[in-house]
C-alpha cells in the first residue's frame, strides 16, 4: 500500500507541475483573457489516459497505473480548475464565452480521450 501511495504522489507532484507550466505558458502566449491552459491540460491529459488505458493494459502494466493515470494525469488535469474559470467568465458577464469554453472542453476531451483509446489500439 505504500508503494501505491508513493507512486500516486510522485505522479501527482510532477502533473501538478506540467499543469502549472503549462497554465504559465500559455498566458504568456495568449494572454488571461481565457483559460487556454485549463483547456490544452484537459484535452492533452484525456488523449493520454485513452493512450495509457490501452498500452498499460496490453503491455501488462496495470502496476504503473497508480503512477501515471491517478497520479500524473490525475496530477495534470484539473476538473476544480475548470470549474473555477468557468464560474469567474460567467460572472464577468461572459456568457457565451463561458459557454464555449464549457462545451468546447467537454467535447475536446472526449474526443481527445476516443482518438488516444483509437491511436494506441491501432498502433499497438
Amino acid at each position: 500500500m505504500f508503494l501505491t501511495l508513493s507512486q500516486v504522489a510522485l505522479g501527482g507532484a510532477v502533473g501538478a507541475c506540467l499543469r502549472y507550466l503549462t497554465s504559465v505558458g500559455s498566458m504568456r502566449m495568449f494572454g488571461p483573457g481565457f483559460p487556454i491552459g485549463t483547456v490544452v491540460v484537459n484535452v492533452v491529459g484525456s488523449f493520454l489516459m485513452g493512450v495509457l488505458v490501452v498500452v498499460l493494459a496490453k503491455k501488462g502494466g496495470e502496476h504503473m497505473a497508480p503512477l501515471l493515470m491517478t497520479g500524473l494525469l490525475g496530477g495534470f488535469t484539473t476538473f476544480s480548475a475548470f470549474s473555477l474559470d468557468a464560474l469567474t467568465l460567467w460572472e464577468r458577464g461572459q456568457g457565451g464565452l463561458a459557454f464555449a469554453y464549457v462545451a468546447g472542453s467537454v467535447i475536446l476531451s472526449l474526443g481527445a480521450i476516443a482518438a488516444g483509446l483509437f491511436m494506441a489500439r491501432n498502433l499497438i
